[in-house]
């Protein structure tokens, strides 16, 4: 049996928090001596066992607890689910923050439209740079992704060194930024690396995902076969190459390009901001382009994957304010599925389909490459860094587990697999589970941060498939009926359709009413129980549910 951990000792021990049995909401400790680094601190999405929750977090109460041993925050890269929390949970935090020069513009932008700002101490580190936070010294490995500036961290301790890869993968012809840097992680290999702590996302992937630079050629040769109407580009945010390809493709073929979708103008203004733009493709507003023919028009959309409040989602429910797709327009979803965002996304593009709008995928064409590394990357990243042991990440249980089985195919010693709360010793002794911490999920409500299993996200789950009854009883001082019942049950009871509902339902709390003892009748807490009791119970015979049932006594 697993123990409790509390705070490291001379070992070098490694704790998920967000990110080892989810895709998404990565947070990883590093602990040794006393302290505690923290890598990435990112956000989740809600999902259909989440009513109205839209941004999940990673739960922090085991460091924040022990903010004082915790000694920064160094940030792989700007996709929201590796710094999207920060904004939320820094202030339960206030460690300093080091990142490269995109993260960091980027990461500056969201502190500041926080509700309130959040002021946090960010340090730029360049890339390729070296530097200390408390025991360990971070040094930075450029890699390749879907985004600017992704790094790889080499993690040197007094019990050994970690490479803790981020997430990546080996482009051979980058549009944005420069070459992974094989030299780097070469000399790693050589100097002794005692785990790499690795992304597991496209273990099931034969190969390599391709080149961003493909893409580009085949969007260019696609834009100018649908001419006939508008054409709308939905792609994830973030992919500043894309972005690009997307632009120098609508140049082509005589198009000018609109952004939808704040997010969108967010990632330009930074990548502007740190020299990866320039003036590629001179991008518009929604509605600078009103007036533009049609089928000289492409409208780059934020909701590759089918969020309900993405400005694609908008314009497939007819709710945008300036953009209409209809026939003779065409939607390029130039991104892969996220798994579980499929319902999302298959009810927004048939939304598109019978608006007569023209549909391509990935599935049809080349118009995607992952930013994740296939197999064949994956084993040549052990022949650069040959670790001793290998520690998957970034990943469902079962990506975890196949990218366990083929490490150790590969040569590995020891491949581990853990899921948040575990902790596992990578340096200072063997590679092995040494304890267990708290874990779990927080969800932003509005302008709310709660526990996932709060009872007020229980009582609305329950509500979604139970429905919900409030009942007013009127008593007098000894427990008399003086009113009758006023029941509501939306979703459950049309008040205008279902009177013989109500009757039937005023009688049941009558009965359970009179049907108390009169001591009882006095208590408010026994009148409460035995109406509410009765009026699940009569639900559950009449409709087959047992809806969240509150009672509202009011005595005189």
């Amino acid at each position: 049996m697993t123990r409790t951990f509390g705070t490291p000792g001379q070992d070098l021990v490694f704790v998920p928090l967000g990110g080892a049995g989810e895709i998404g909401m990565n947070l990883y400790l590093y602990g040794h001596r006393g302290r505690w680094l923290m890598v990435d601190l990112g956000i989740g999405f809600g999902d259909d066992s989440m009513p109205a929750i839209d941004v999940v977090l990673p739960d922090i109460r085991f460091i924040e607890e022990r903010r004082k041993e915790l000694a920064g925050l160094v940030v792989t890269h700007a996709h929201e689910d590796h710094l999207g929390a920060i904004p939320y949970l820094w202030s339960r935090l206030r460690c300093p923050i080091y990142a490269t020069p995109f993260a960091a513009a980027l990461l500056e932008t969201k502190l500041k439209e926080a509700d309130p700002p959040v002021r946090a101490p960010i340090t730029v580190v360049p890339l390729g740079g070296r530097f200390d936070v408390g025991p360990f010294n971070v040094e930075l490995v450029s890699l390749t992704h879907s985004i600017p500036e992704p790094n790889a961290l080499a993690i040197r301790t007094g019990a050994g060194l970690v490479v803790h890869t981020g997430d990546w993968k080996f482009d051979p012809h980058p549009l944005v930024g420069g070459d992974a840097d094989m030299a780097a992680l070469e000399r790693l290999g050589a100097e002794g690396v005692e785990a790499l702590v690795g992304d597991s996302t496209n273990v099931f992937v034969t190969g390599e995902p391709g080149s961003e630079t493909g893409v580009r050629e085949s969007l260019t040769h696609l834009l100018g076969q649908y001419g006939d109407g508008a054409i709308a580009v939905t792609c994830f945010a973030s992919n500043v190459a894309r972005l690009e390809s997307i632009a120098h493709a609508a140049a082509a073929n005589g198009r000018r390009v609109a952004l939808v979708g704040r997010s969108l103008w967010r990632i330009v203004e930074a990548a502007r901001r740190t020299g990866y733009l320039g003036e590629a493709g001179s991008f518009h507003t929604d509605d600078e382009v009103m007036k533009v023919p049609r089928d000289r028009l492409v409208y780059i959309c934020t909701g590759s994957q089918g969020e309900p409040r993405s400005a694609l989602a908008r314009i497939a429910g007819g709710s945008h304010p300036c953009v209409t797709l209809g026939r003779g327009d065409t939607v390029l979803f130039s991104s892969r599925m996220i798994p579980g965002n499929e319902r999302e996304i298959f009810r927004m593009q048939n939304q598109l389909v019978r608006s007569g709008v023209r549909l391509v995928t990935d599935r049809e064409q080349f118009i995607h490459v992952s930013g994740h590394p296939g197999r064949d990357e994956v084993e040549r990243m052990y022949r650069l860094v040959r670790p001793r042991a290998v520690i998957p990440i970034h990943g469902e249980v079962r990506h975890l587990t196949e990218h366990a089985r083929l490490a150790r195919g590969w040569g590995v010693d020891t491949a581990l697999v853990v899921e948040d709360g575990t902790v596992a010793r990578l340096a200072g002794g063997p590679v092995e589970v040494v304890g267990e911490v708290p874990h779990g999920k927080l969800v932003v409500d509005g302008s709310r941060i709660m526990p996932f299993e709060s009872e007020v996200l229980r009582s609305r789950k329950r509500m979604m498939f139970n429905g919900a009854v409030v009942v007013t009883v009127v008593v007098d001082l000894g427990g008399t009926l003086v009113r009758e019942p006023q029941i509501t049950a939306p979703g459950i009871i049309d008040p205008a359709a279902d009177e013989d509902d109500h009757a039937a339902l005023a009688k049941v709390v009558r009965t359970a009413v009179a049907g108390l003892a009169p001591s009882l009748k006095r208590d408010d807490a026994a009148v409460r129980e035995a109406v509410r009791l009765a009026v699940r119970r009569r639900f559950k015979e009449s409709h087959g549910k047992k809806p969240v049932t509150d009672i509202h006594l009011v005595r005189i």
